[in-house]
């Protein structure tokens, strides 16, 4: 059986962020594709699509509808469709490039990625960075797709750029190290961790320190930043200590500094879903499964998908394995594409 030990960072969570730019001062011409947007918000794709039917037959905005429906059909994992659609939206242009366009073609990127068509995402990432050759994020996803077309040291170039526009963005080359060590190339994915280390100097805080050393493995040094990070309140440190001192075998100190925290900020969904997989290492699964619903219960988070995912598995180590079938067949009509759920499925047909 397999637990998600992070969440996945889902592209659509950002869907509305430019249409509340396009829509400002004018919600009541495209109420429906704004309706639409937040139905996607809510996972409802479906939902998304009809109410998108409803904006082409008002004739809103058509370059937002297929956005909107790109935007749907990527969610259904329907990618084919999804690239049709953004591809429509970019032929409605008016031949002046406008931010809408970047956006579009970021989408459309991605839903070649996700397609498997990779020499069409590097394109689609070219044709970005022609244009607006100091955009960090085109730089670092096309890495990653050269990556998946065998070009590490086209990769590596593009990281490495990415990296000097922006050498203090720790999230950057953390997905970086991350990026790399899942293609095979760890050791040259630590280089750019212990650069950040020996370059990084009194401009570094604690909290970064301390996950740099996470990631390089040297959890006694991760600690001792992370400790001193923790005095500031926030809940990452309290989440990279305690997956440090998970990563030495310390459950029990572990699974302490998460209800530390839960117990100042009981509204952190990602502290749940940390702690339910502490106490899943630990055996405990009744307290596992307590803390996944837990975190459920916290409306508008980010971490539905591994808490859902994770709840399932905890049902199934607690044999409870009705309950779980049950569960699963409805998380798979919201995560279709989940290939990890696909296996459980196979699991739990065989219990």
């Amino acid at each position: 059986m397999t637990i998600f030990y992070h969440t996945k960072k889902a592209l659509l969570s950002a869907a509305g962020f430019l249409l509340v730019l396009l829509l400002t001062g004018c919600a009541g011409g495209n109420a429906n594709v704004q309706s639409a947007m937040e139905m996607i918000q809510a996972l409802d794709y479906q939902g998304a699509l009809t109410q998108l039917e409803e904006a082409q037959a008002r004739q809103e905005n058509q370059r937002l509808i297929d956005r909107g429906r790109g935007i749907a059909y990527m969610g259904l994992t329907d990618y084919t469709q999804a690239i049709s659609c953004f591809q429509s939206a970019l032929a409605g242009s008016n031949g002046l490039v406008e931010p809408i366009d970047f956006d579009l073609n970021y989408y459309l990127a991605a839903a070649y990625t996700k397609n498997g068509q990779y020499q069409e995402a590097k394109n689609t990432y070219d044709a970005i960075l022609a244009l607006r050759p100091q955009e960090g994020d085109a730089c670092f996803l096309r890495g990653s797709v050269l990556l998946n077309l065998g070009d590490f040291e086209g990769a590596k170039a593009d990281f490495d750029k990415a990296v000097s526009l922006a050498p203090q963005n720790y999230d950057r080359l953390i997905e970086i190290f991350k990026t790399l060590e899942h293609f095979g190339y760890e050791e040259e994915g630590r280089t750019y961790l212990q650069n950040a280390l020996d370059t990084g100097g009194s401009s570094m805080g604690q909290y970064d320190t301390g996950r740099i050393y996470y990631y390089l493995g040297e959890y006694q040094q991760a600690y001792m930043a992370l400790e001193e990070a923790k005095q500031a309140g926030g809940a990452e440190s309290y989440l990279y200590l305690g997956k440090a001192y998970e990563a030495t075998g310390d459950y029990n100190y572990a699974s302490s500094v998460y209800n530390s925290y839960i117990s100042q900020d009981p509204t952190n969904a990602e502290m749940y879903n940390q702690l339910g997989l502490c106490e899943m290492a630990k055996g405990e699964y009744q307290n596992a499964l307590a803390a996944f619903q837990a975190g459920l219960q916290i409306e508008g988070n980010e971490f539905v998908q591994a808490l859902s995912f994770n709840e399932i598995v905890a049902y199934e180590y607690l044999g409870e394995y009705q309950q779980a079938a049950v569960l699963l067949e409805k998380y798979l009509q919201t995560y279709p594409d989940d290939a990890a759920a696909m296996r459980e499925q196979q699991f739990l047909s065989t219990r």
